[in-house]
């Protein structure tokens, strides 16, 4: 408390937030891109590596899967836990613990003896890693200023793909020299070191109010369900869901079908792929960019209508039109993830942080049914049938965004 001139204690003044170019912004951006290194390197280093994987310890396609499935499962149902140990520890602090957690996790995976024991160590790291993407757009949106909130949020989503995609790159031709188990390894060596650099680079938390007192599940509860009431945030949940699973589908996959006659690309070739989400590095920047022009919704669709035409053209047959279909589907998905992810912290006045675990819930469950189910679609009939199938959940996306989402520049609030 301070006091004014006539001695009268006054309360201090709300903390307004980091401003864009300040110091602090600079920290908390740098922190959460350590943190999106820490996370998605080690949530997809095994993304490429799923034919080896699939062939080492004789599983199908399908089940090779379950090593990115059991991980974002983890991951979806550990969110809300950690959201709600970190109304009360403070989001820094709890992500800290998290990613120290699925640092050790990820460094025990390379030594899983079968299959079996590889599931559990992912389930566990993923469910490690639930501590991190939810509570970082909270972290983001309460240290700063809301007029740069939205830009920061488009910062952080394309310092994921970042991250995501050093993962992928560094584990394809270290496997293709040394075997899956050692290019694991190496992403989980350097995953450790960008968690080392969150917990230095983060700035203490100045917009953060601690949960005081008890309540349990009750006051649990309450954070939590009107979130649950909100049609708008609804919607962008069943953005998460939906988009998600689309995405991740087709990185599971589409090396099965470029590893088969007759591209027959071996599994450092495969990587490379992943510089497709450069693309996705831009568009989330772009598209946040955008939104402030001609709305979030109307990006939201546009985005989702790149998805689907980017799928496309991934079923021609020739390589660099594959390609080239593959950086538009990309560059469409992180746009859209981009505007729904950082619309959720906008849309939620109260309980912050379980609107965000929320929407990672649902995030990765996608990710989590669709990229396994949809691998028995591939395996049954092909990669055409699969897009198709994954057009249809962009269209289901796309219509539940046009129904439910605010057509105008959206209010802190919606009632």
């Amino acid at each position: 408390m301070s006091a004014n001139q006539t001695g009268t204690p006054t309360a201090p003044a709300p903390w307004a937030g980091h401003g864009l170019g300040s110091a602090g912004y600079r920290r908390v951006l740098a922190a959460l891109a350590c943190s999106g290194v820490a996370t998605f390197a080690q949530l997809y280093s095994l993304q490429g590596l799923l034919p080896l994987m699939s062939r080492d310890l004789h599983v199908s396609a399908a089940q090779s899967s379950l090593a990115i499935s059991v991980a974002t499962l983890g991951l979806a149902a550990a969110v809300l836990p950690w959201s709600f140990v970190a109304d009360r520890a403070g989001r820094v602090r709890t992500m800290g613990v998290a990613v120290i957690l699925a640092t050790v996790f990820g460094l025990l995976v390379p030594a899983a003896p079968n299959f079996e024991t590889l599931l559990i160590l992912r389930a566990l790291e993923g469910a490690a890693l639930g501590g991190i993407p939810a509570l970082a757009i909270a972290y983001l949106t309460e240290e700063i200023s809301p007029r740069h909130a939205g830009a920061a949020a488009g910062a952080y989503v394309a310092g994921t793909t970042l991250g995501g995609l050093f993962g992928r790159l560094l584990a394809g031709p270290v496997a293709d020299l040394a075997g899956w188990r050692i290019g694991t390894l190496c992403v989980s060596t350097c995953a450790a070191v960008a968690a080392v650099g969150f917990l230095l680079l983060a700035p203490g938390p100045r917009g953060f109010t601690p949960v005081r007192g008890g309540g349990g599940f009750r006051a649990a509860l309450a954070r939590l369900l009107p979130q649950l009431r909100n049609k708008s945030l609804l919607a962008l949940y069943a953005q998460a869901f939906l988009l998600m699973g689309a995405f991740v589908s087709v990185y599971n996959y589409l090396g099965f079908r470029l590893e088969a006659p007759p591209y027959l690309l071996p599994a450092s070739a495969v990587a490379l792929l992943f510089l497709a989400y450069l693309a996705g590095t831009v568009s989330s920047r772009t598209v946040a960019g955008l939104a402030a022009r001609f709305g979030r919704r109307n990006m939201l669709l546009a985005s989702t209508v790149l998805m689907v035409a980017g799928l496309a053209v991934t079923l021609a047959a020739a390589l660099p039109v594959i390609l080239v279909g593959l950086v538009v589907f990309t560059a469409g998905f992180f746009g859209a993830h981009s505007i729904a992810s950082g619309w959720t912290g906008a849309l939620a006045t109260s309980g912050r942080a379980q609107a965000s675990s929320l929407y990672n819930l649902s995030y990765y469950a996608g990710s989590s049914v669709v990229g396994w189910s949809a691998g028995l679609v591939f395996q049954a009939a092909g990669w055409t049938a699969l897009a198709a199938a994954l057009a249809v959940l962009a269209v289901l996306a796309a219509g539940t965004a046009a129904a439910l989402l605010p057509a105008g520049r959206p209010q802190r609030s919606f009632r």
